[in-house]
C-alpha cells in the first residue's frame, strides 16, 4: 500500500464539483466504480460522476440523510448511475477487489484493512485524516497478469502467468449483450485483450433479435475488475457479419492488442492501425503506412504490422434495401482470395517505419503465424517458417515447412516462441488445390463451416537461433480452430481433441528434446464432455491450469493432470476465454448447449476466495420492520375482480383476463416518467410500473395518471410489485423483498433474501451477488393454504456464489418460512459434479420471475411444491429458459407451454415444434395464444434470412429457398398433432423445413411485430413496432424510434377489429388490461391508457 499526503489539495472551501474535480485529478481516476463513505447530502456523491465512464456510489449510516442525497440525485436526473445506500456494520457490501476509488472524510469505524479489501489492484482511497487527506494506492499483487495479444503476448503463447486465477465460484461483474446475435454466422465478438487494469474487446452491438440488420460494431472499453464502461470505438465497416460460423477468419482476433496506456487497433475492416489512449479510447497515432492492417504484433516499442492489398469492393451483393445486411448464397463452400501479404515494422511512439518487407516470402503469410521474440521476427509462408531481425527486417534463417495446399478459412498453422525454440503445429499437408484456379496462389481457402475431421497433422520444434530442426510429433487441429500448442509449467502440450471421445491434452514435452516428462489419463476417464465435439475456438492456459473448451471452462490441473469441468460456462466462437487479472473472462457466445443451465451475458469470473464472506445471518437479522408495519397486521382490501395486480395479471402468468376490452380505443391519458421502464400492475384503482434504472416504483392513479407516491429502493427493480391485501411487494436486485403500502408507499417490512450483502457490477450498475426478480408471487390464504405465503428466487445461477434461493416469506410480517437452496455442485468437492451431465443437459437453476399453477411453483423449468422442494419437472406451465423478462429474442430461446427445453445444435428447436411456443404467449383455460415464428430448424431459423443461404454440414449447390416469418396464431392448450407422412422421405422434410407438428386454429400475420399480448375476454391485443420488412429505416423502426402500432384481433378467428397508431411501442411484455381500460408502459418513457 502506497501513501501520500494531500494535505493542500483541498485547503480551500470549494463547491461540490470542485472538490470533486480536485479529488479526481489528486488520485488519477478517469473513470470506474467510485464509493463515496459519508455521503451526506449528496451533493459530492453526485459531482463524482465527472462523465459516462463513471459508476458512482454513496453511502451513509444516517437513514435520513441517505433519503436526503437520495433526492437531491433524483432532482438531477442521475440517479441509477450514481445511488446511495444506507450503511451497516464494520464491512463495506462489495466484492474483492471491486472499487476503483474509496473517497471520505470519515470512515465512521471502518477499518483501512477492509478498504482495501473492496480496492481493486491500482485503486486508490482517499481519506481525510487529521484535517489532512491521505492517498493510498492498492499494488497490483505480482501474481496476477495481464493479456495483451490475442495469443496472450508476442509469442503466440496463449499461457498467462497469473497464479491466483482458478476455477470460477463467484462473478466479479457481467455485461451484455446477453447472447450473441447467432449461432448460423461470424461471431459477435471478434477478440478481447486486457492491459493496465482494463479490458478491450471488439463486439457487435446491433438487435440481437433481427441478425438481418446490419451490425452495430465497436471497440469497448471496460474496467477490468469492475466492468464499468469507460468508452467505446464505433468501428463503420467490419468482417461480413452473415458470414458462415465457424469459418473465421483466423487472424480477425489479431487487429486489437493493448499494452500499458495504448490501445492498438483498426477500425474498420480494411482500415490503418491507430493508437488509442487506453483511459478516454481518444486516437493519439493514425500509422498511415498500414492501410488493409490484418495483424498486429508489440513488442519493446515496436510494432509489427501484417498488411494486405486492398481488393475493389464488390458492390453487385444482394443487398434487398439500405439497412438490411447482404445476403450471399454460402452454399456450397466457396474460394476466398486473401490479399498479398507484407509487414511493416513501426516505432510505436513515433511512428517511424523502421522496416518494410514485401515480397515472395511473405505474399502467402499464413495467418496467425507472427511472431516476435529476443530480437527476432519469426512467420511462416507456404513453405517454409522464417525468421528475420526485428530491427533491420534482414533475413536471418529460413528453414522448410510445407503447409497444406487446400484448406478452410478457419485454419491456420500454430506458430509459438519460447525460449529459443520455435514450435509450429499445422494440419496434414494436401498437395494439391481443388477450388482455386489462379496458378499464382499456392494455397486455396475455401470458406466453410465443416469441421471436425481435420487431418492429423505434424508439431515441428526449430532451434530460433538457426532454424534446424529439433524434434517432432504428431498435431491435430482442434473443432473449427488451429491446432494448440501451449508451453505451460515449462512444457509444450498438444493433443487430439476434436470429437468427446478424443483423449484431450494428455503429454507434457520437454521444449527441447520433444521427451514426454509428464502425462495425464484422457479427459473421459474424468468427466463427460457431454457435447460431440469441441467448441470452436483455441484453448488457453496458465501455469498451474490448462484451460479447455471441450464443453465449457474445463480447468486441468497440471501437477495432478484433474480436471474440474464447468459445463455452464462458456467463451465466445472463434475465440474462447482470457485469463489475467487473477479473473476469467468468458465473452458472449451463441450456444444453446446446457441451455438451462449456461449463464447468459459477457461474464467476468473469480475463483473461491481465500476467506470466505459473512456467514448468512439469522432470519430475524435479516428482516427490517419499517414503519407502517404496525399499520397493516391485518388483512387489507382484496383486489378487485377485474383488476391486473400481478405481472402477467396471475400466478400462472397467463396475460388473460376475462374482462373485456372493447376494439374501439382511443386515450384517455399519459403520464410521462422516463427511462427504462417496467411493465405495469393495476389494482383498486391504482397503476405500478417501475423506473428500472432509478430503481423506483411509482404509484399512479389508473383513472387519471396522477402520481401518487413514489418509492425508491437499493438497486434495479426489473418488473412491477405484486398487489395483495393493500401491500406491493416486490424483489430488488439489492438482494432485499420489500413490502410497502400500497395507498402511500410506507415501508411496512424489507427482507433481505440474499445470504450476504455484497455487490458486483451487473450490466453498469450495482448489484447484489443475489439480485431478487422484482414480482413476488404470493399465495393468497383464500386459495387453500392456509396462509398467505410470498415466494421469490434469489441468485444468478445454481454453479455460482453458493447458490440460487428459493424463500418463501410470510406475506403479511415478512418473516422466513423457509429457504431452499438449490447448489449443482459436489458438497464435498466444490466443484461441478460428476454423472449428472446427460449429453448436452445438466443440472440447473437460473432465477427468474416465479409461476404458479395452484399445485406447483416454477423456475423457468425447476419445479416445487407448494413448500419449496424440489419435484420432477414433469407439468406443463408456461416459462422460458431465457427467463420470462429477457426481452433480447435471441433466436435459440423463446417461450413455451411445455415442461423441458432442449439443448444443443439440433434439440434446442425441438419444443417450438411439440409445442405451444413463441416469443410471447397468453392463454385462457382451453387456448393459447401467441406470436412467434413459423418455424423452428436448427440451422437457417433468423427471420428474414433465406435458410438455403445457410452453409451446412451437408451443403447442397441447390437448396430450396426457405424463410421463416413471424406470425400470430391460436392453438389449444394440448394441441392435436398433423397426421405423419407416409413417406419416409417426406416425414425428414417436413422436420428439416416446415418443422411443424401440431395443429393451429388460426394463424395470421398482423403488421407489427408483438412485443406485448394481452387476452382480455375475447379480443387479443398485440403491440410492438410495425413489421421491420416494410420500412425504409427498419432498424430505427425495430428500435421503437418510428412509432409502434396496436392491433386488435378477434380471439375466435384473429381477424382484425382495429389498429391504432402509437407514438413508442410498449416495452417488451408492457400491457395490461383492468377496468375496461388498456393500459401500456412504453419504450418512450411514457405510461399511457386506452379506453
Amino acid at each position: 500500500m502506497v501513501i501520500a499526503a494531500c494535505s493542500s489539495a483541498l485547503a480551500q472551501p470549494l463547491t461540490p464539483s470542485q472538490q470533486a474535480e480536485k479529488i479526481l485529478k489528486a488520485c488519477d481516476v478517469t473513470g470506474g466504480l467510485v464509493v463515496h463513505i459519508g455521503c451526506g447530502n449528496g451533493r459530492l456523491t453526485a459531482a463524482l460522476r465527472a462523465g459516462d465512464s463513471f459508476l458512482v456510489h454513496g453511502l451513509d449510516r444516517d437513514r435520513g440523510r441517505v433519503a436526503l442525497a437520495r433526492r437531491y440525485i433524483q432532482a438531477l436526473g442521475t440517479y441509477g448511475p450514481v445511488s446511495v445506500d444506507q450503511l451497516r456494520g464494520q464491512r463495506l457490501p462489495y466484492a474483492d477487489n471491486l472499487v476503483n476509488l474509496v473517497v471520505s472524510e470519515d470512515l465512521g469505524g471502518l477499518s483501512m484493512d477492509e478498504v482495501m479489501r473492496v480496492l481493486a489492484p491500482g485503486g486508490t482511497a482517499y481519506i481525510k485524516t487529521g484535517g489532512a487527506w491521505e492517498k493510498a494506492v492498492k499494488p497490483r499483487p505480482e501474481q496476477i497478469d495481464e493479456w495483451t495479444h490475442s495469443m496472450y503476448d508476442a509469442t503466440n503463447n496463449a499461457v498467462s502467468n497469473d497464479s491466483i486465477v482458478g476455477p470460477p465460484h463467484q462473478l466479479q461483474w457481467v455485461a451484455g449483450p446477453q447472447w450473441a446475435r447467432s449461432h448460423d454466422h461470424l461471431s459477435s465478438i471478434s477478440g478481447a485483450v486486457s492491459s493496465g487494469g482494463r479490458i478491450f474487446y471488439i463486439v457487435d452491438e446491433a438487435p440481437i433479435a433481427a441478425v438481418i440488420l446490419e451490425p452495430d460494431w465497436h471497440l469497448v472499453a471496460r474496467d477490468a475488475f469492475s466492468g464499468v464502461l469507460l468508452w467505446k470505438r464505433r468501428i463503420p465497416k467490419w468482417q461480413w457479419h452473415l458470414r458462415a460460423f465457424r469459418t473465421g477468419p483466423s487472424d480477425l482476433s489479431r487487429r486489437l492488442v493493448a499494452v500499458g496506456n495504448r490501445v492498438y487497433a483498426t477500425l474498420g475492416v480494411d482500415g490503418p492501425l491507430v493508437a488509442l489512449d487506453a483511459a478516454t479510447g481518444k486516437t493519439v497515432t493514425t500509422y498511415e503506412q498500414t492501410e488493409g492492417t490484418l495483424e498486429v504484433v508489440y513488442c519493446d516499442g515496436t510494432l509489427f504490422v501484417v498488411t494486405g492489398e486492398i481488393a475493389e469492393q464488390d458492390e453487385s451483393t444482394d443487398r434487398q434495401r439500405p439497412g438490411f445486411a447482404p445476403v450471399r448464397p454460402q452454399r456450397p463452400g466457396y474460394v476466398e482470395n486473401p490479399p498479398a501479404k507484407g509487414i511493416v515494422a513501426l516505432d510505436a511512439e513515433t511512428a517511424t517505419v523502421l522496416w518494410s518487407k514485401s515480397d515472395a516470402e511473405t505474399t502467402e503469410l499464413m495467418p496467425t503465424t507472427l511472431a516476435v521474440s529476443k530480437g527476432r521476427v519469426f512467420f511462416q509462408n507456404a513453405d517454409e517458417v522464417l525468421c528475420v531481425d526485428a530491427r533491420s527486417g534482414d533475413d536471418l534463417w529460413q528453414a522448410k515447412r510445407s503447409t497444406s495446399r487446400s484448406r478452410p478459412t478457419w485454419s491456420a498453422p500454430t506458430l509459438v516462441v519460447y525460449g529459443d525454440v520455435v514450435l509450429s503445429a499445422d494440419r496434414a499437408v494436401a498437395e494439391k488445390k481443388t477450388l482455386d484456379t489462379d496458378e499464382k496462389r499456392k494455397v486455396e481457402w475455401i470458406v466453410s463451416a465443416t469441421g471436425g475431421q481435420a487431418p492429423v497433422g505434424e508439431l515441428i520444434a526449430f532451434s530460433a537461433e538457426d532454424g534446424q530442426r529439433l524434434w517432432s510429433c504428431a498435431s491435430r487441429e482442434c473443432y473449427n480452430s488451429p491446432a494448440d500448442v501451449l508451453v505451460a509449467d515449462g512444457l509444450v502440450w498438444t493433443g487430439s481433441l476434436v470429437k468427446a471421445s478424443d483423449p484431450g491434452i494428455t503429454e507434457g514435452r520437454d521444449p527441447v528434446t520433444g521427451e514426454v516428462k509428464r502425462t495425464r489419463p484422457p479427459d473421459k476417464e474424468f468427466f463427460a464432455a457431454g457435447m460431440g465435439h469441441h467448441r470452436c475456438y483455441r484453448n488457453k492456459a496458465t501455469n498451474e491450469y490448462l484451460l479447455l473448451g471441450r464443453s465449457g471452462v474445463e480447468f486441468i490441473e497440471l501437477d495432478t493432470g484433474r480436471p474440474i469441468p464447468n459445463h455452464w460456462v462458456r467463451g465466445a466462437c472463434q475465440y474462447g476465454v482470457i485469463v489475467c487479472n487473477g479473473l476469467l473472462y468468458a465473452p458472449t457466445n451463441p450456444c444453446a448447449c446446457f441451455i438451462t443451465a449456461k449463464i447468459p451475458g459477457f461474464n467476468c469470473l473469480a475463483p473461491k476466495p481465500e476467506s470466505p464472506g459473512q456467514q448468512t445471518a439469522a432470519p430475524q437479522v435479516r428482516l427490517e420492520k419499517g414503519p407502517a408495519y404496525t399499520l397493516l397486521k391485518g388483512d387489507g382490501p382484496r383486489s378487485l375482480a377485474g383488476d391486473w395486480p400481478t405481472y402477467r395479471r396471475d400466478n400462472a402468468r397467463s396475460g388473460y383476463t376475462p374482462a373485456p376490452v372493447g376494439s374501439a380505443l382511443k386515450p384517455a391519458w399519459n403520464k410521462q416518467l422516463g427511462g427504462r421502464l417496467s411493465t405495469v400492475a393495476v389494482a383498486r384503482g391504482m397503476l405500478f410500473v417501475v423506473q428500472i434504472d432509478a430503481h423506483t416504483v411509482h404509484a399512479l392513479s389508473a383513472e387519471s395518471g396522477r402520481e401518487i407516491w413514489s418509492y425508491t429502493a437499493g438497486g434495479r427493480i426489473d418488473s412491477p410489485p405484486t398487489i395483495w391485501q393493500g401491500r406491493a411487494l416486490f424483489g430488488c436486485a439489492d438482494g432485499w423483498v420489500y413490502c410497502l403500502r400500497a395507498s402511500n408507499g410506507a415501508l411496512v417490512w424489507r427482507f433481505r433474501a440474499a445470504p450476504d450483502d455484497r455487490r458486483i457490477v451487473a450490466y453498469g450498475q450495482l448489484e447484489s451477488a443475489w439480485p431478487v426478480p422484482g414480482s413476488v408471487l404470493v399465495r393468497d390464504p383464500s386459495t387453500g393454504s392456509g396462509q398467505a405465503v410470498a415466494y421469490c428466487a434469489v441468485g444468478r445461477s445454481s454453479y455460482l456464489d453458493g447458490s440460487v434461493r428459493l424463500c418463501r416469506l410470510d406475506a403479511k410480517t415478512g418473516r422466513l418460512l423457509s429457504e431452499t437452496i438449490i447448489d449443482h455442485r459436489d458438497p464435498e468437492t466444490g466443484y461441478q459434479r460428476k454423472g449428472t451431465v446427460k449429453g448436452t443437459n445438466m443440472p440447473g437453476a437460473l432465477p427468474d420471475v416465479l409461476s404458479c399453477d395452484g399445485q406447483s411453483i416454477y423456475m423457468r423449468h425447476n419445479r416445487f411444491d407448494l413448500e419449496g422442494q424440489p419435484q420432477s419437472p414433469d407439468v406443463k406451465h408456461l416459462f422460458s429458459s431465457a427467463g420470462f423478462l429477457e426481452d433480447s429474442w435471441w433466436h435459440r430461446t423463446y417461450w413455451q407451454f411445455g415442461t423441458a427445453m432442449g439443448s444443443n445444435y439440433g434439440g434446442w428447436p425441438q419444443a417450438g415444434n411439440r409445442v405451444p411456443a413463441g416469443r410471447i404467449l397468453a392463454f385462457d383455460d382451453e387456448s393459447i395464444y401467441g406470436f412467434g415464428r413459423s418455424q423452428y430448424i436448427h440451422h437457417g431459423a433468423h427471420v428474414g434470412i433465406d435458410g438455403a443461404t445457410i452453409f451446412h454440414f451437408k451443403p447442397q449447390q441447390d437448396a430450396e429457398r426457405r424463410f421463416t416469418t413471424y406470425r400470430a396464431f391460436a392453438t389449444d392448450r394440448t394441441p392435436s398433432r398433423d397426421p405423419q407422412p407416409a413417406n419416409a422421405a417426406a416425414k425428414r422434410k417436413r422436420a428439416a423445413v416446415s418443422g411443424q407438428a401440431k395443429k393451429y386454429r388460426w394463424t395470421g400475420q398482423p403488421p407489427v411485430l408483438a412485443r406485448a399480448m394481452v387476452l382480455a375476454g375475447n379480443n387479443l391485443f398485440l403491440a410492438g413496432p410495425p413489421d421491420i420488412f416494410s420500412s425504409e429505416e427498419p432498424a430505427a423502426t425495430f428500435e421503437g424510434k418510428r412509432g409502434g402500432l396496436l392491433c386488435v384481433l378477434s380471439a375466435a378467428d384473429g381477424s382484425e377489429l382495429a389498429k391504432y397508431d402509437l407514438a413508442s411501442p410498449p416495452v417488451f411484455d408492457g400491457m395490461a388490461a383492468a377496468g375496461g381500460r388498456l393500459y401500456m408502459a412504453t419504450t418512450g418513457g411514457e405510461v399511457l391508457c386506452l379506453e
